[in-house]
């Protein structure tokens, strides 16, 4: 590998870095956002969800086009742009006077987002070959693994000791660093065939997952009482239905339906809709409990994810080698069953458990209590054996349900399909979390109209009470979030069930089968 190579690989890691890191880091520093940023329009859980799921929503619906965009315009000047807009969006972040600007950063983020998730696997196969390609993605890997097992540290870390706000500013000299890099030395690579893009399948994604995302979520928070929030349901609706036929007519569709004509792809795909939806619902709804119902530090919130980053690193080269040997199969049913077992554990969680006030100038306080340990870590063990089952072979499936001159576009509709889960299942979860926070908090507290808005704008699901609240009041609001948490565990355990069913069904042909080789691998982060 020469020095020019050496730094390509590394404009492509930084670029990628900034990405995974942002999306460990931002789950925990989500409590303190909502006690320290004002709000006018959002609810707090409302503006808290929008956080993620407002990004995830336009990485989704931009990810597929972006890729096109990289190879039609220029790989590395898409990079450069994402990179670019992904550094002043981080900036916009940190600098956000208010919880609605943060949720609108975080939109523009999103968009940049999109465009440096392709093209980081896209620069090191352009500028690679042979087995040096496979050295370059496998330091591309370790890297990237790296940093989802620092990232949640590094963000409890901060968020206690500094300000929620440097969980986004850090992202400003890693990706200041990443687009010298980019521009010095990254050479230009494009197609030598330029198709049309399907702007307008591009758009009327956008439309259907941010419609009905907002428009359930808004809905919820307003009681259903915001003509706003039920127009915006409908468009996301009537989006969502004409899409499949809108790609039937397109002459060049951003998702190709012949793809789903195979039953591997189709079945991979509506899987990892539901696996990842739940995951990444269940991550930013488990920092929100941890901290703000159960009273956990920043940094003791972030611990408990480190040892699932661990089992995946020792894990899941070795299951990955044993899928190609035996069949995925197994692998992709076994999985979720076990992640969804651990979210059973999570909703056996009390409200009275002890926290874990972990920081770093106490070093005594690092040592977890005994309910963190019979909870949430044992929680997170189980979880983590069945995530390492998921991970290679649900890639290698993918990978082989493709013909090798489409596996970018494959990779790039899986990619699509797994974050698009997030503000759909967040916008379900909203809802139940919600419903089952204020009936449970009126019960607690005999007295209380679960319909006041004066209410739920100062009392919000999986956030501690504002100063000066009853203590009878702060007792029934933790008891009520700790119900609430537990509902969106069950519901994360069935959507996991579900899609370790929908493997079982539709992955038959795999059992025993050697996937074919050849096939790209498929580009992961945010």
């Amino acid at each position: 590998m020469t020095g020019t190579q050496r730094r390509i690989l590394l404009a492509a890691i930084l670029g990628s870095s900034i990405v995974f890191l942002d999306s460990t880091i931002v789950n925990v520093a989500l409590p303190r956002i909502g006690a320290e940023l004002p709000t006018s329009f959002l609810g707090v859980l409302e503006g808290q969800t929008y956080v993620v799921a407002g990004y995830m929503a336009t990485l989704a619906a931009l990810l597929i086009l972006a890729g096109a965009l990289g190879d039609q315009y220029g790989r590395r000047r898409t990079f450069a742009i994402g990179l670019t807009g992904f550094v002043a969006a981080s900036a916009a972040c940190g600098l956000a006077p208010s919880l609605e600007a943060l949720v609108l950063a975080r939109i523009l983020q999103g968009v940049a987002g999109a465009l440096l998730v392709p093209g980081s696997l896209a620069i090191i196969t352009a500028t690679f070959d042979g087995e040096q390609r496979g050295r370059a993605f496998g330091i591309w890997a370790a890297a990237t693994a790296a940093m989802n097992l620092l990232g949640p540290v590094l963000g409890g870390i901060l968020v206690a000791s500094l300000s929620w706000r440097v969980a986004f500013l850090i992202n400003l000299p890693i990706g200041a660093a990443a687009v010298w890099l980019t521009l010095r030395f990254v050479p230009e690579t494009r197609r030598s065939d330029r198709r049309s893009l399907d702007w307008l399948g591009a758009i009327v994604v956008a439309i259907a997952v941010g419609g009905l995302s907002f428009g359930a979520i808004r809905g919820q928070e307003k009681n259903w009482t915001e003509p706003g929030a039920i127009l915006a349901l409908a468009l996301g609706a009537v989006a969502a239905i004409i899409f499949p036929f809108l790609m039937a007519r397109r002459p060049e569709p951003l998702v190709p339906l012949s793809l789903f004509r195979n039953v591997r792809f189709a079945a991979i795909n509506l899987s990892t809709l539901l696996i990842y939806g739940a995951l990444y619902v269940f991550g930013s709804f488990q920092s929100l409990f941890l901290q703000g119902a159960l009273g956990y530090s920043p940094l003791g919130s972030a611990l408990i994810g480190v040892p699932v980053t661990i089992q995946l690193t020792l894990l899941s080269a070795r299951v990955g080698t044993l899928a190609a040997r035996i069949g995925a199969r197994r692998f992709l049913v076994a999985g979720p069953a076990l992640m969804a077992i651990s979210m059973l554990l999570w909703a056996r969680i009390p409200s009275d458990a002890q926290p874990w006030r972990a920081t770093i100038e106490d070093p005594a306080s690092l040592i977890p209590p005994l309910d963190t340990i019979l909870g949430p870590v044992a929680a997170m063990l189980v979880f983590g054996f069945g995530i390492a089952m998921v991970v290679a072979p649900l890639t290698t499936t993918l990978m082989s349900s493709v013909p090798v001159d489409r596996a970018g576009l494959g990779s790039a509709i899986n990619n699509a399909i797994s974050r698009v889960g997030q503000p759909l299942v967040s916008a379900a979860v909203f809802i139940a979390v919600t419903g089952s926070f204020y009936a449970a908090l009126a019960a607690a507290a005999p007295g209380l109209d679960p319909s006041d808005p004066g209410l739920r704008a100062s009392i919000q699901p999986l956030n501690p009470p504002p100063p000066g609240t009853p203590e009878v009041l702060v007792r029934a609001a933790r008891i009520a979030s700790t119900d609430a948490f537990h509902l969106a565990a069950l519901v994360s355990a069935a959507l996991l069930v579900a899609g370790g069913l929908v493997n079982w069904y539709g992955l038959r042909s795999l059992d025993g089968a050697s996937p074919k080789r050849g096939a790209a691998p498929a580009p992961s982060g945010g």
